[in-house]
């Protein structure tokens, strides 16, 4: 039996760490801050409501795991290409620290989480960005996991859905994670040469190299309300051109208006909007 200093000390270990895969996981806070009013709740409590503030709507960041475990249906998720991992190609000073420290913080190998399944009876492969991850920049590991699943949606015949986040290519890779647009795009681009079906699904922030890659490819694109959707961001075009911008510049109603966004869907309504988009083009 543990004495009480022993116990307590277990107690705080088990608190601040645990273990998933072999890997350590760090416990997340147990509050979380809304950044649009500002109100505290408990993350169990946003976690029901799938990290929707229930005060003013506010979508808060979303954990790609648990996104797509929400969203398909029970019995049918399996987790697709969970052992890639970046590379430091470039032998870039502390970036297999960041690494470790990301997947530490998010339990993922990486920022792109991605998963096969079905909605509402419907079958689809899926992927989500999780910008917990390095906020959610492109490298290699990012790009080949969206190419493997295009791939996969292709040679299944199957939809393939993406929930897009982040922003740009990641430094630390170089030249090789600028290619990652090329290579997304052109994925993105025979799976839909061979009558494969992409929605894109736009969630807060999606920005930079993503947007300007497979995030503006949809076949049909959707958007998380009040998500900011753009190649550079408001504040650096404003600080560019000298000229304030229109309010709301650049958010999914934004572009909702002006044409680059089919709709808008709240996530309490995406399960049920993807499944009526699924039965009508399967």
């Amino acid at each position: 039996m543990l004495n009480p200093f022993a116990e307590r000390k277990l107690k705080l270990n088990l608190l601040k760490s645990l273990r998933r895969g072999g890997r350590k996981i760090v416990a997340a806070p147990k509050y979380i801050t809304c950044p649009g009013c500002k109100a505290d709740f408990e993350r169990s409590a946003l976690q029901s409501v799938m990290y929707v503030c229930p005060r003013c709507g506010f979508h808060l960041q979303y954990p790609a795991r648990e996104r797509l475990e929400k969203l398909l249906d029970a019995g049918t998720f399996t987790e697709q290409f969970p052992n890639l991992t970046a590379r430091d190609v470039l032998g870039f000073p502390g970036y297999p620290k960041k690494i470790s420290e990301a997947a530490s913080k998010t339990g993922l190998s990486e920022a792109c989480f991605c998963a096969s399944g079905s909605i509402g009876g419907h079958n689809a492969v899926c992927a989500a960005i999780d910008i917990s991850f390095m906020m959610g920049s492109m490298g290699t590991a990012v790009g080949e996991k969206i190419t493997l699943s295009a791939e996969l949606a292709a040679s299944s015949r199957l939809p393939l859905i993406i929930f897009s986040a982040g922003g740009g290519a990641r430094m630390q890779e170089g030249i090789f994670s600028l290619m990652q647009m090329v290579k997304t795009s052109a994925a993105i681009r025979r799976f839909s040469d061979g009558g494969g079906l992409f929605i894109s699904y736009i969630t807060h922030p999606t920005t930079g190299g993503i947007t300007a890659s497979f995030a503006s490819l949809g076949d049909i694109t959707l958007a998380e309300p009040g998500a900011l959707f753009g190649f550079a961001g408001p504040r650096v075009i404003e600080q560019t051109i000298g000229e304030k911008l229109p309010e709301g510049f650049q958010r999914s109603e934004f572009q909702l208006e002006h044409g680059f966004v089919d709709a808008i869907v709240s996530r309490a309504e995406s399960r049920a909007a993807l499944t009526s988009l699924l039965s009508l083009h399967t």
